[in-house]
């Protein structure tokens, strides 16, 4: 009898951690597509990510997706980036390749196809608002330019940070072309048919960062958290007439093409986000 190749590790790393759903989504991909892998949560101290991730690969670890609050060190610590991760200055998913790191970032990739596929939006044509300018936001503003918007406006607390975003991807939106502005919190603009929360408000239970004037008729408002800490932005803005949807797709989304990245098989997404849907309700 041939005995079963031994699983090679993945994990994700980030503080908080205990919360994620990556390692449910991760083994559900490997079980359809017959990989031999495990996957695991990592918690890591605020000034220790670099000392958990040389470890983690040093004991014989593949790769490793990256979240809150160390996308930027990703990028720092990779020997070579995709062009995604590099204009976003940012990485969700790490390879541990012997030639040195590889540097990914599927955040972005993840939430349009989420918008366009699982939700059912036209991104192409259509005004959208960004907010924040952290490593989410830096993940996703690429694919959401390459997307083709009419418009897309970043807004932050901190307007000097959107607008660094914002000359980042000039570029890209001539590219496509989008017209791409930041804008203060206070004067974002009003009537968007897509709005994106990509702060942490939500995980502080802070109220929505911007006016409900914001949301357009009909608008989607979506939340790149999941589970009870989206639950505030969502429930503002189906007050104010928005259809509200959560992360929860977006995460799948993503998990997919680190998937792809690291095991060469593009695994199918939507049983494993019904599965994730069903558990959450039963859980609620």
């Amino acid at each position: 009898m041939t005995p079963a190749p031994a699983a090679d590790r993945y994990a994700v790393i980030g503080h908080p951690v205990a919360h994620s759903r990556s390692p449910f989504i991760h083994r559900a991909f490997a079980l359809a597509t017959g990989q031999a892998m495990e996957y695991t949560r990592l918690e890591c101290p605020i000034d220790g990510f670099e000392a958990v991730l040389r470890d983690f690969a040093a004991g014989g670890a593949r790769g490793c997706n990256v979240t809150l609050p160390f996308k930027f060190d990703a990028v720092r610590l990779a020997a070579r980036c995709t062009a995604r991760a590099e204009l976003a200055g940012a990485a969700n998913t790490l390879r541990f390749d012997d030639g040195g790191w590889l540097a990914d970032n599927t955040d972005g990739i993840g939430l349009v196809r989420d918008i366009e596929g699982n939700a059912g939006a036209a991104i192409a044509g259509r005004r959208l608002l960004l907010i924040g300018a952290g490593g989410a936001a830096a993940g996703a503003l690429g694919a959401l330019l390459a997307a083709a918007p009419a418009e897309l406006t970043v807004t932050n607390r901190t307007l000097e940070k959107a607008s660094d975003l914002v000359a980042r991807h000039r570029a890209a939106a001539r590219s496509s072309g989008a017209a791409l502005q930041a804008a203060p919190l206070d004067r974002c603009g009003e009537g968007f048919d897509i709005v994106i929360n990509a702060t942490a408000s939500s995980l502080q239970g802070a109220a929505a960062p911007v006016a409900a004037r914001v949301l357009g008729p009909g608008a989607l408002a979506i939340d790149m958290m999941y589970g009870p800490a989206a639950q505030p932005f969502l429930a503002w803005a189906e007050q104010h007439g928005a259809t509200g949807r959560d992360g929860l797709g977006m995460l799948v989304e993503q998990a997919a093409q680190s998937f792809l990245l690291w095991r060469g098989v593009m695994p199918d997404t939507a049983p494993v986000l019904d599965a994730l849907r069903r558990r959450w309700d039963e859980t609620a």
